[in-house]
C-alpha cells in the first residue's frame, strides 16, 4: 500500500510516505510555518521515491490533540488530498504518536496544552497497537495520574511543568509523520479509513484562549 502521512500538531511540521512497507519522512522545527512547508515537503518526497501524488492510496494524520491551528491544517491538507482522489483518510492520535517514538511498552505521553493545562494519556503497547490505560484528557498539571508500574513520560508537558512523578522522562520526543505512518499501516490495512468528509480533528479542549476578564483575575 502507498499513503502520506501529515503531522502538525506541535511546533513540528512533518510529512512522511509509506510504500509498501517502505518508509521516508522529513520534519523541520517550523513554528507557525506548517501550511507553507507541509505539501512542498511532502512533494519533495514522493520525487526522491519516484513518485506520482495519484499514485497515493491514502492519507494518515496526526489528529490530535495539539496546537488547534496546527490540527486544522493536518486535517485540511490531508482531506484536500484525499477527497480530491476519493482515497481513504485516517486520524491517528498524535500521543500514540509519541508513544510509538519512545522505544518503551508502557508510556505516559504528555503536551503543553497552553493556558495551565496539559493533554495527557497513559498507553501501553499490545502487539501493533497502543491501549489507552488512561484515556486522552486535558487536566491541570497536578491532576496528573501515572499508573502502577514502570512507566516513562515523554513529550513537552514534562518540559513545562516537570516530571509530575515519573522517574524517567523525554521531554524532547514529540510526534511525527513517521510515527503516524507506522501506527496508520496495520489499520488500513484492516479497512479502517474513512470517507475525506468525515474526518476531523481531535481537540480534546475547545476553549483555545482565556478572555480578558479571566486574564485580569490571574
Amino acid at each position: 500500500m502507498k499513503f502520506a502521512a501529515i503531522e502538525t500538531s506541535t511546533e513540528w511540521c512533518s510529512v512522511a510516505l509509506w510504500r509498501d512497507g517502505e518508509l521516508r519522512a522529513v520534519e523541520r522545527r517550523a513554528p507557525n510555518r506548517h501550511s507553507d512547508l507541509a505539501l512542498p515537503m511532502l512533494e519533495a518526497l514522493l520525487k526522491e521515491s519516484n513518485m506520482k501524488i495519484d499514485q497515493l492510496e491514502a492519507v494518515a494524520f496526526g489528529a490530535g490533540p495539539g496546537a488547534f491551528t496546527g490540527l486544522r491544517i493536518a486535517c485540511g491538507l490531508a482531506q484536500g488530498l484525499a477527497f480530491a482522489r476519493g482515497l481513504p483518510l485516517l486520524g491517528v492520535s498524535t500521543l500514540e504518536a509519541m508513544a510509538d517514538e519512545a522505544g518503551a511498552p508502557r508510556v505516559v505521553a504528555c503536551l503543553d496544552a497552553r493556558m495551565g493545562e496539559v493533554y495527557y494519556s497513559a498507553l501501553e503497547k499490545q502487539g501493533e497497537r497502543w491501549r489507552e490505560i488512561v484515556p486522552v484528557q486535558c487536566v491541570a498539571p497536578q491532576a496528573l495520574r501515572v499508573p502502577a508500574g514502570d512507566w516513562i513520560g515523554v513529550g513537552n508537558g514534562f518540559a513545562a511543568y516537570g516530571n509530575m512523578g515519573l522517574s524517567r522522562v523525554f521531554a524532547e520526543v514529540h510526534p511525527g509523520a513517521a510515527a503516524v505512518a507506522r501506527l496508520a499501516a496495520p489499520r488500513f490495512a484492516a479497512g479502517e479509513g474513512v470517507d475525506a468528509a468525515q474526518a476531523a480533528p481531535l481537540y480534546v479542549r475547545d476553549k483555545v484562549a482565556f478572555t480578558q476578564e479571566e486574564l485580569a483575575r490571574r
